[in-house]
């Protein structure tokens, strides 16, 4: 049985004010849950349907009626399975190799992808602003499909960092030189920015480098490409090298 208080604690975990208080975060899903459990992410109680206890291994598992789930869940269409975590404290930034750094990206889809990105390419480190959307938000979660806890997450202030980082700094902006023809280290960092926006000036000025991804189309009238898939073209072309 599951009181009360307990659901109302789950549902307090959708906003970011209380995730910071519990020092807690959910994450729904099959796949999302059994990735979570086999990092070192530490549970603190795992719920599912009769449904999801079929499908996932997990020790000290509470299994609850679908609407009870659906109270607990943030999702529109609830997964049978539901789990929540501790929040665990970042690790410090290691600079010998390439970092990703987002400055103002609000979009949860946008920021899940980018993780699933970091750890398909291999990206340990992913810097954020202040201002970035909590990478614990509920959908943020859902969108990385467990690659949250293999990549290292670090809101910080993203000027400071950028001033005080020893490793060349490249902005991803419509104006800069041609990825394909830039000279590209092995070790960097690589800025993203807001997604309506782009990069702030305040961190622009902190750039040794800006690059860009060039249109082909014949109209060149596409005004931008999404931030998620910009960070995969340029991504790749910096793993490419």
């Amino acid at each position: 049985m599951v009181s009360k208080s307990e659901i109302k604690l789950i549902t307090s975990l959708h906003q970011k004010k209380y995730r910071s208080k519990h020092g807690l975060f959910i994450a729904e899903g099959v796949k999302v849950v059994e990735e979570l459990l086999a990092s070192d992410f530490k549970p603190y109680k795992v719920y599912a349907t009769e449904e999801g206890e079929e499908k996932l291994e997990a020790s000290k598992l509470t299994v609850v009626p679908e609407g009870v789930l659906k109270k607990m869940s943030a999702l529109k269409s609830p997964s049978s399975v539901l789990a929540v975590f501790y929040i665990k404290a970042p690790s410090k930034i290691e600079e010998d190799s390439l970092v990703v750094a987002l400055d103002e990206v609000r979009d949860p889809g946008n920021l899940g992808t980018i993780i699933r990105l970091c750890d398909w390419f291999g990206i340990s480190n992913l810097v954020c602003s202040a201002t970035t959307v909590d990478c614990y938000n509920p959908k943020v979660v859902q969108a990385t499909m467990g690659s949250l806890s293999r990549v290292n997450i670090v809101y910080t202030d993203l000027e400071k960092f950028l001033k005080n980082t020893s490793l060349p700094k490249y902005a991803a902006m419509m104006d800069g030189e041609n990825i394909y023809k830039a000279t590209l280290p092995n070790a960097a960092v690589l800025v993203m920015g807001n997604e309506a926006n782009g990069i702030s000036g305040n961190i622009l000025s902190t750039m040794s480098n800006t690059i860009s991804i060039p249109r082909f189309g014949a109209m060149q009238a596409t005004e931008s490409l999404n931030v998620a898939t910009a960070t995969a073209i340029l991504l790749s072309e910096f793993k490419r090298r």
